[in-house]
C-alpha cells in the first residue's frame, strides 16, 4: 500500500492506494495516529483503495476512536461501492464517517 499525506490548513489529507490489509495495516496504524496530535482533522481519501481486511476495519476503528479521545475528527472520501459495502456488513459504516 501507498500511503501519501497532505495538511490544507488544519485538515491533514492521508490518500491511501493499494490493499488495507494484514500486512498494510500496522503501516497506517504506525503513520495515522500520531497525526491525532497535530491536526483537527484527518481526511483518509480512499479512491484507490481495493480491498480492506478485518486488520484494516481495526486500524479504522482505532483511528476514530483516537479522533474522538482528543477532540478530533476524522472521515473518510471517495470510498467505492465495494468497500462501502463491507462497511455496511460490518457496522462501520454507522461508526465511521464517510463522506
Amino acid at each position: 500500500m501507498t500511503i501519501t499525506k497532505n495538511q490544507i490548513g488544519e485538515k491533514f489529507i492521508i490518500s491511501l492506494e493499494g490493499r488495507l490489509d494484514t500486512t498494510t495495516a500496522p503501516e497506517l496504524q504506525e503513520q495515522l495516529i500520531p497525526e491525532f496530535d497535530k491536526a483537527k482533522h484527518i481526511q483518509l481519501d480512499f479512491k484507490e483503495i481495493i480491498y480492506v481486511s478485518s486488520a484494516g476495519l481495526r486500524v479504522l476503528l482505532l483511528g476514530e476512536k483516537t479522533a474522538k479521545a482528543k477532540g478530533r475528527t476524522m472521515s473518510l472520501v471517495n470510498v467505492s461501492a465495494e468497500i462501502q459495502e463491507i462497511f455496511a456488513m460490518t457496522g462501520f459504516s454507522e461508526v465511521l464517517t464517510v463522506e
